[in-house]
């Protein structure tokens, strides 16, 4: 048989902790009282037990000075919600058993409140009883039961504005990931506690509904019990009941007001620096009001028939206190006392001079939502936007060929709650309007019905759009539509407008990143251009033309290799911009050939083209060209026709122009006519097959 050596008990006793057994401990002593019979001197005890631990409860509530600080206060609610039944539960078996052996049958504590409530007269005693009942059940359980289901609503709603700002906050740079951490952390513990204490606070309500009915019966049962069993009078067991049965209530009554207090006192709690004592300390030295309500007290002290002295006195105290607040704001703040009251009593720090950290810069990228959006942001609401606006991001990033900035996302109160902005560089590039928890079904051109919803434009294109409810979807995708969720709308509009301002995202830092990265593969390629043929800022400026232009800058060998033969004719970013785009020539067809490899193309009549060579040649090299006015407007509406009617034939709008004229034509049609690209005959690789499909004619009608 093994024995068990000193060193094995140690061991064995080192994985017990006294503080571990002081909840079970609670728990069978509830579950005794409960059950079995207790002496009147261990009710004495636990009675006097029961207060202080009450008593010790409020003054932690009173001294917190935000509600987290005492996070364990529905656990310990419940506890001593508990506790207290089981006392009433106790005592009222030993006041319905021992009743008529007289006033200290339940103990000497029971007795005592019993006489000071009481005072001799039963019916006086009965009715204090009652009104503190009221007090406790009307006013402070039901108002804090009010207030804890607000509170716990509230903060529930707030969690996704205020989880939107942790992450803001963390892209911004202004937190780091331990300090979010945390955040979330203490977040997640805030709605935890106040979806807790909406429930604790039920605790309280019933336990004052409880104390009622045991009151009751302890008096209803008691009479019977001493008039049927122990032949008592009914003037007898009246009195010795009663006193028993409102002692036994008061004693229990007073730990439940002061738990009561406690529970409000948690929830009505405004989270400051600040305890509830400091607050109200603060708050309430207000001199103007103290004058007023001095002067009030005053007038009535001097009211006819009214006890002068009393009203006199208190007036007095008033505008005393008054003027020493008054003294106190008063202090000299450039005196040294006036500078420590000032650091010790308010908390205000003397005012800093402003440095260069006052001055916020704009974001590069930034989306702004109302707060009716905010669940698309919040993923544990099932919220897919931010997943969406990554993968934006991924997309262009590799499309384009540099890294594309984070998007910063917050909510903006100044704007509409479904209503949302793209900024780029504090300037608003984009809006829309979402609708949370509905499907936005596109017209693409031909559908084959109509649907119920609300009308409205997709945000990116301007097609006609419904807002359905989800449950339409499959109905429908089978009528032509095509259906995207809130989240994929607003991405696909945050896609667009990147793509379309592509050159504004690139900056000296991106284009030095790219220039370092190529140069660990070819080292001597960079070093030969940059700083030693062309600066920084004019590659920057070249290679912003070609985003400008919707060509992608991935192929950066290419394009530095082009720079480097090209800088020793010229150093102007525009004519270093259409030297390099024929030797990204494939890279450009490459999307606007067809399934058979073939390029589409518009061509302009050959009087036209030579009319705008020589109006070019007219304006010299560094002048624009300007056309008569008669003739741009034909110019660009034939223009508008040749592209549509291409689209309609299921092709690209692709425009092929001499590369003397392509740079002038590309600016001008840029924003008069969309989706058209503009391509010079030297920029078509020699091997691609070409198609001319339409010829832009510009004469004037007669």
């Amino acid at each position: 048989m093994n024995t068990l050596t000193l060193s094995s008990i140690r061991q064995i006793l080192s994985g017990f902790s006294l503080k571990g057994l002081g909840i079970p401990a609670l728990v069978l002593l509830i579950t005794a009282m409960l059950v079995l019979p207790f002496p009147p001197w261990l009710l004495d005890v636990l009675f006097t037990f029961n207060i202080a631990s009450s008593l010790l409860i409020i003054m932690i509530a009173i001294g917190t000075r935000k509600p987290l600080e005492f996070s364990s206060f529905p656990s310990v609610l419940l506890f001593a919600t508990m506790l207290r039944l089981g006392l009433n539960v106790a005592s009222t078996r030993v006041v319905l058993v021992n009743g008529h052996e007289g006033e200290e049958a339940a103990g000497k504590v029971v007795a005592a409140f019993g006489h000071i409530v009481i005072g001799g007269n039963y019916v006086v005693g009965f009715i204090i009883f009652a009104i503190l009942m009221i007090i406790n059940f009307i006013v402070v359980t039901k108002g804090a039961g009010r207030v804890s289901e607000v509170n716990a609503r509230f903060t529930l709603d707030a969690m996704p504005g205020k989880q939107m700002s942790i992450d803001a906050d963390l892209n911004a740079g202004v937190i780091d990931q331990e300090t979010a951490k945390k955040r979330r952390e203490e977040l997640s513990q805030e709605s935890d506690f106040f979806g807790s204490m909406d429930g604790a606070s039920k605790f309280v309500s019933g336990d004052a509904v409880a104390g009622l009915m045991i009151l009751i019966i302890n008096l209803v049962g008691g009479l019977a019990i001493g008039i049927g069993q122990h032949d008592l009078s009914l003037a007898e067991a009246g009195r010795i009941y009663t006193l028993l049965t409102i002692g036994d209530g008061l004693v229990a009554q007073i730990p439940s007001l002061f738990l009561s207090l406690a529970t409000a006192i948690i929830v009505t709690r405004v989270t400051t620096s600040e305890s509830m004592t400091e607050q109200a300390t603060t708050q309430l030295s207000n001199p103007s009001a103290l004058f007023i309500s001095a002067s009030i007290l005053a007038i009535l002290g001097l009211v006819p028939g009214m006890p002068h002295f009393v009203f006199l006195l208190l007036a007095s105290g008033c505008a005393g206190i008054g003027f020493m607040v008054l003294r106190r704001t008063s202090m000299p703040e450039t005196s040294p006392a006036g500078i420590a009251r000032a650091a010790a009593e308010s908390g205000i720090e003397e005012p800093k001079e402003l440095d260069w950290d006052d001055v916020d810069q704009v974001d590069l990228i930034g989306l702004e939502i109302g707060y009716g959006l905010i669940p698309l942001v919040n993923p544990e609401a099932g919220g897919q936007l931010m997943a969406r606006v990554k993968g934006v991001r991924k997309k262009l990033s590799v499309e384009l060929g540099f890294l594309i900035q984070p998007v910063r996302i917050r909510d903006a109160l100044n704007i509409d709650p479904d209503t949302y902005h793209i900024v780029l560089k504090g300037v608003i590039r984009g809006k829309g309007d979402i609708r949370v928890g509905r499907e936005m079904a596109i017209n693409p051109g031909q559908v084959y019905g109509a649907l119920e919803g609300v009308a409205c434009k997709e945000p990116a294109f301007g097609l006609d759009a419904v807002w359905i409810d989800p449950s339409q979807r499959d109905h429908a995708r089978t009528l032509g539509y095509t259906v995207v969720d809130a989240s994929t709308a607003v991405a696909t509009h945050l896609n667009k407008v990147l793509r379309d301002n592509a050159s504004d995202l690139l900056s000296h830092d991106e284009v030095q990143q790219l220039l370092d990265k190529l140069a660990a593969k070819s080292p001597k390629l960079v070093e030969d251009l940059v700083p030693g043929k062309l600066s920084l800022g004019v590659v920057t400026r070249t290679l912003q033309n070609v985003l400008g232009e919707s060509v992608s800058i991935r192929d950066m060998r290419t394009i530095v290799e082009a720079l480097s033969e090209a800088c020793g004719r010229t150093q102007d970013p525009d004519q270093l911009t259409s030297i390099i785009r024929p030797k990204l020539g494939r890279m450009i067809v490459q999307g606007l050939v067809d399934a058979q490899n073939g390029l589409s193309v518009i061509t302009l009549d050959p009087g036209l083209e030579q009319l705008l060579h020589n109006v070019l040649q007219q304006s010299g090299p560094n002048q624009n060209m300007v056309l008569e006015p008669g003739l741009a407007e034909r110019l660009f509406s034939a223009l508008r026709e040749g592209a549509r009617a291409v689209e309609e034939q299921g092709h690209p709008a692709v425009l092929v122009v001499s590369p003397a004229i392509r740079p002038w034509l590309s600016k001008a049609v840029r924003f008069r006519v969309t989706d058209l690209t503009i391509l010079s005959y030297s920029e078509i690789p020699e091997d691609q097959m070409v198609k001319v499909i339409h010829t832009v004619h510009a004469e004037s009608k007669q």
